[in-house]
């Protein structure tokens, strides 16, 4: 009789790549919000089967990057402004609660924001050789990074999904403020708020937080 965990016995790396491949392209603005990701299409082009590019679809509709329309097949996610606006606002709530719980830090015994300044530093270094997506990912573990400063396991678990759902329009703002103002200005926003976390004092680090301009260079009806 045949095991039920052989369904799930996919090649790993196959699935990674295709996951890796449609995630770039969103992220990137390849694909835009409302395209069709049609899995033949993404099959050829990677030269893969159609059950590991089912899977890393299905990973990405659980970050929210794609969804499935019955009969239809997938398409990259459509945001609301109003629910890209409430993602964010959620966001900053729980940003806010982490900072407020966990500062001031005892630093007698190690540095509780190495994982922060580890994250900005991959950012930086994901920023000079031009990879987008490793910068996504930097950013992402960036803020995580702080929320987890907090030592909060259902903060954290709360607060992962919410950030998965914005990789787009966190992708996005940083893409745009490139485009607009100086990739470097990414950073510098990043690293002021580090800068304010660091001072472990709750006021300055929250006073920071709103003040980090997620939203500055999101034009939010171009993405409705």
């Amino acid at each position: 009789m045949t095991s039920p965990t052989n369904k799930a016995a996919l090649p790993l790396s196959l699935v990674e790549m295709a996951t890796r491949q449609v995630r770039s392209e969103v992220l990137s603005g390849a694909l835009e919000p409302g395209s069709r990701v049609v899995e033949e299409t993404l099959c050829a082009r990677l030269g893969i089967s159609r059950a590991p590019v089912r899977e890393a679809l299905r990973l990405l509709a659980q970050q929210g990057l794609v969804e499935h329309l019955p009969r239809r097949g997938f398409r990259v996610t459509v945001w609301s402004s109003a629910d890209i606006l409430q993602l964010f606002e959620l966001r900053q709530v729980l940003e806010q609660h982490a900072i407020r719980r966990a500062l001031p830090l005892d630093t007698t015994h190690g540095d509780p924001f190495s994982g922060a300044r580890s994250a900005l530093d991959d950012m930086r270094e994901a920023d000079a050789r031009g990879e987008s997506l490793e910068k996504d990912d930097a950013h992402r573990r960036f803020h995580e990074a702080i929320v987890g400063l907090a030592g909060s396991h259902q903060l954290d678990l709360a607060y992962a999904p919410i950030l998965l759902k914005l990789q787009l329009p966190m992708a996005r703002n940083l893409r745009e403020e490139a485009r607009i103002a100086k990739p470097v200005d990414g950073i510098r926003r990043h690293a002021v708020l580090l800068e304010a976390v660091e001072s472990n004092d709750a006021a300055t680090a929250s006073a920071a937080l709103k003040e980090h301009g997620e939203l500055t260079y999101l034009h939010l009806e171009s993405i409705c």
